[in-house]
């Protein structure tokens, strides 16, 4: 038996479809999988606190390497203990490498084979990511799960550019690999997940998804989606890429945040996601039901008394009106995003939580069908 499997345990397979639940044994705790992790760019889940998040039961959450590189660098973190004693987050960390943020700084940067130099968004400082310096930081961050270096490209990119980017992304997770058995015999606890590129080729997908599976990674990530595709695209190459992956290890696509999304990942076989989705759209007044998408910003709720959910037993929804909720989305009150994230977030989870019951009693395919017929139905 290979001595990463030591950190993922299925507990049970479906028999109505591909959908699992298992246990990830992280260095700060055990997750229940399929598992949703809010996204804390900072080191903090925008207009939430950690106490929160625990009230909740969220037992995982996710940071990002290059915001918190540059600001306030991963010495500082390391001085305070890490991202756990820096943020008081006793749960698990993962990581992102940052390689979709300079992805995104498209006009900042410059790939070569040894790494990517990239210009600050915050002064316009220049720096200079490899696959090594990037497990260093976050061996630093004590990250419980960190995620390899890679190079992302767009829906509309050609072949050509989908080739080079593979090319890169593999040589880097040898690179990053190496590095990573470096840092564990110094002591390091965490895992590295590489991630499966290839764009919307095909056969670029199934080499790189062999490639990874090859190399006997703790988890293996699907990056490359929910990069401007539609949606059929999203589902069409999630699916095809899984069938190329180990099924005994954690499967993490990233990126993913709508009840939609998820319930098409789960019935893939898929462990983990995370998105901003949920927190941003609470921000914006937009949120979720189980009769779907509420805004709140609409002038039918000022006389309306009822709660956000009926069904939905969160303190928000326990506790305030949908007149007092637009009242405050209206006068911008800071209220109004922490009450907002709390519900969308609590909203989220107990989907989780309903979905492993559902998996666990062998009856995900009609959960799936009865809650997306009902979310779609109409909107709120």
């Amino acid at each position: 038996m290979s001595e990463v499997l030591k950190y993922f345990d299925i507990k049970h397979k479906s028999t109505d479809g591909k959908s699992r639940t298992g246990i990830l044994h992280l260095p700060h705790g055990d997750v229940q999988t399929p598992v949703f992790m809010p996204v804390g760019t900072n080191a903090t889940v925008k207009a939430m606190t950690k106490d929160w998040l625990e009230e909740i039961g969220f037992e995982i959450i996710l940071a990002n390497t290059y915001h918190l590189y540059l600001r306030p660098g991963a010495d500082l973190i390391e001085e305070a203990g890490g991202l756990h004693g820096f943020s008081k987050w006793n749960r698990n960390f993962l990581t992102d490498s940052g390689g979709f943020q300079v992805f995104s700084l498209s006009q900042l940067r410059k790939i070569t084979d040894e790494g990517v130099r990239f210009q600050s968004n915050i002064d316009g400082s220049y720096h200079f990511f490899t696959p090594e310096n990037v497990v260093q930081t976050q061996t630093k961050f004590n990250s419980d799960i960190q995620m390899q270096l890679d190079v992302c490209t767009g829906a509309d990119e050609g072949r050509k550019a989908a080739e080079k980017a593979l090319k890169v992304t593999s040589d880097w997770t040898l690179r990053a690999k190496k590095e990573w058995e470096i840092q564990k015999e110094k002591g390091y606890e965490g895992l590295l997940f590489p991630i499966v590129q290839g764009n919307f080729f095909e056969d670029l997908r199934k080499q790189s998804a062999e490639f990874v599976s090859s190399l006997d990674f703790p988890g293996i990530a699907i990056g490359g989606l929910s990069v401007g595709e539609t949606p059929e695209e999203f589902t069409r190459f999630m699916n095809y890429t899984v069938q190329y992956l180990p099924e005994d290890k954690p499967k993490y696509v990233m990126g993913i945040g709508t009840p939609e999304y998820i319930l098409d990942a789960v019935q893939a076989g898929i462990d983990m996601f995370d998105c901003v989705l949920p927190t941003r759209n609470a921000r914006n007044g937009s949120y979720f039901t189980h009769d779907g998408m509420l805004s709140i910003k609409q002038e039918r709720w000022i006389h309306s008394y009822e709660p956000i959910d009926k069904e939905c037993n969160c303190k928000v929804c326990r506790t305030y009106t949908r007149s007092y909720l637009r009242h405050l989305f209206k006068e911008q009150e800071i209220l109004s995003s922490m009450l907002a994230s709390y519900h969308n977030l609590y909203f989220l989870n107990n989907m989780l939580k309903e979905i492993r019951v559902a998996i666990e009693e062998n009856r995900f395919e009609q959960y799936r069908k009865d809650f997306l017929e009902r979310f779609h139905k109409k909107s709120v």
